[in-house]
């Protein structure tokens, strides 16, 4: 059986990016489990892993427009330090959850702090930043009907 549109997929992952930082990584815990093809995992990876089988160990390099996008200069912004009513100090490397246009959640980072002003990014944290993986495929079986009804594994 190979990776294929409404699998189970199971997967070992071990992802650094360029300068060889490790951003994240399965060792030592359960394998990843999604619903290929559902939008769990990032455009690239999925690519990648379509085809595949269990066994299947291989590298994966994740270019930014099909992993977590570019970084949009437009997303950095200037707040003052007022917004932040309720924290006791606002430091660089601060993570807040905020509400975007939309309704959805985004987070917020704080990168600069100068006297009343607040730099913050809406980007994701890997925006801008080519992703290199180290995949095992651990297991491989067809969805269940409800499963591809609600888009995700139960």
């Amino acid at each position: 059986m190979t990776v294929k549109q409404h699998s189970v997929v199971s997967i070992h992952y071990h992802l650094t990016d360029e300068s060889d930082q490790v951003l994240d990584s399965s060792q030592g815990q359960d394998p990843l489990t999604y619903l290929h093809g559902a939008g769990g995992i990032i455009p690239g990876l999925e690519k990648e892993i379509t085809g595949k089988a269990v066994g299947d160990k291989f590298q994966v390099s994740v270019a930014p427009a099909e992993g977590y996008g570019e970084l949009d200069q437009s997303l950095i912004q200037s707040i003052p330090l007022a917004a932040f009513e309720g924290i006791e100090k606002v430091e660089p490397g601060m993570h807040f959850q905020t509400q975007g246009q939309d309704g959805s959640a985004r987070l917020l980072t704080v990168t600069a702090v100068e006297g009343e002003e607040v730099t913050v990014d809406l980007n994701h944290p890997l925006a801008g930043v080519t992703l290199l993986f180290d995949i095992e495929v651990m297991e491989i079986r067809d969805a269940t009907p409800e499963e591809i009804e609600h888009g995700h594994v139960h």
